[in-house]
């Protein structure tokens, strides 16, 4: 392993064990770079240590001790903080707490903005720098800066406590987790950023290993089953070749739908199963439209939203006919949720267009085209436009 892949394995865990005894995330910070530029000087000289984690942890552990012994404000935790500097030279058999399943509920905790979590969690789990998370969440670099400062300052102001909840208060808070993983596969979804859903993914397998919930592990099918299809797109699941999906991350998505699925039901294994079916198929006509559906409606119960009751539409269309689906998606029209989401105006103009009403068609991919939020989808709206008058 080279010194970047130890970094990145190692630094969420890193700070999540040093927020946890210090309280104090800005601190926690500040020495976790600290011991990652004393690593980038020793480490090409000495070589990787065989546990560099617990390297890591020693030497992050004495530089915050040595700034809070120049800090007489924090004079009275030194004799705690020098316990904790004791256990960082323990035996060589110790290894590192992982302490990062406390990390993700602190970043995704309720008292947050909801548009702050994802980014957080980018910030102090993925290790993103802020340039970056700004990248993902596509917003000028100062702005994603005052959206980390404020939520940082939310968290010491409000004493967000840096704990996984007890298991009464878990129903409650998994779920603000859980969406904040998976904001930030939909953002690299979308933006056909392959590097951020990748990283998505791989947070989303230590959520899962550190917490096995049900859904916890539907998510992780669910990103999974998705972006097995990633080479196939832009092209509509349709027209997508499959030849081209990841068979093996099918696979592995289809045994983790079986898990999530056990002793019961939620929101992402159900949104994983519609798509398990997906992956399954040889070809769209092939497709098990009416198990689709069937998955729909259970979904509707579960988390009912236009963006659910939309695709149910679509899957309506391919089992009952394009009138069928377009009738319910009529119905959605005044849904201020859709009003300017484009993947609505993209499938009733695909279903315009299916019943031969192409004036129409042509009207509601112009109006997607103007409602896209990304080159790519813009690109991909004008082929089908194109496809519809050469």
């Amino acid at each position: 392993m080279n010194v970047e892949q130890v970094f990145r394995e190692e630094r969420g865990r890193l700070l999540a064990t040093l927020v946890k005894r210090f309280g104090d995330l800005d601190l926690a910070e500040e020495v976790t770079s600290d011991a990652v530029e004393a690593a980038l000087r020793h480490w090409p000289v000495d070589g990787v240590p065989d546990r560099p984690g617990a390297w890591l942890l020693t030497t992050a552990r004495r530089k915050a001790v040595d700034r809070l012994r120049r800090d007489r404000v924090h004079a009275a935790r030194l004799a705690l903080l020098q316990v904790e500097v004791s256990r960082a030279d323990a035996p060589a058999g110790e290894a590192l707490p992982d302490e990062r399943l406390e990390l993700f509920f602190t970043c995704a905790h309720p008292a947050l903005p909801e548009e702050d979590r994802g980014a957080l969690t980018l910030r102090f789990l993925a290790g993103f720098t802020t340039p970056e998370v700004a990248r993902a969440y596509l917003v000028p670099v100062t702005t994603m800066q005052q959206r980390i400062v404020r939520a940082k300052k939310k968290i010491s102001q409000a004493r967000i406590p840096f704990r996984v909840p007890d298991p009464h208060e878990l129903p409650e808070r998994l779920p603000g987790v859980l969406q904040a993983v998976y904001s930030i596969f939909t953002e690299g979804y979308a933006a056909q950023r392959d590097d951020l859903a990748e990283e998505a993914i791989r947070l989303a397998r230590i959520l899962q290993r550190l917490l096995p919930d049900r859904e916890a592990t539907g998510l992780l099918a669910l990103m999974l089953l998705v972006h097995a299809r990633r080479a196939a797109r832009p092209e509509l699941l349709e027209d997508q070749d499959r030849t081209l999906w990841d068979r093996d991350m099918i696979d592995e998505g289809r045994a983790l739908v079986e898990r999530a699925l056990t002793g019961g039901y939620g929101p992402y294994g159900v949104q994983a199963a519609i798509n398990a079916v997906h992956d399954e198929a040889p070809d769209c006509e092939g497709t098990d439209w009416a198990q689709i559906v069937a998955l729909y409606d259970v979904l509707a119960k579960l988390a009912p939203s236009p963006v659910v009751a939309l695709n149910r539409a679509a899957a309506v269309a391919m089992r009952d006919g394009a009138a069928a689906g377009l009738a319910l998606l009529d119905e959605l029209a005044g849904e201020p949720r859709l009003r300017d989401y484009h993947p609505f105006r993209a499938a009733r103009a695909d279903l315009l267009h299916r019943l031969g009403r192409d004036d129409e068609a042509v009207r509601a991919y112009r109006e997607a085209i103007e409602l896209a939020g990304t080159e790519s989808e813009r690109d991909f709206l004008r082929r089908r436009l194109a496809g519809i008058r050469p």
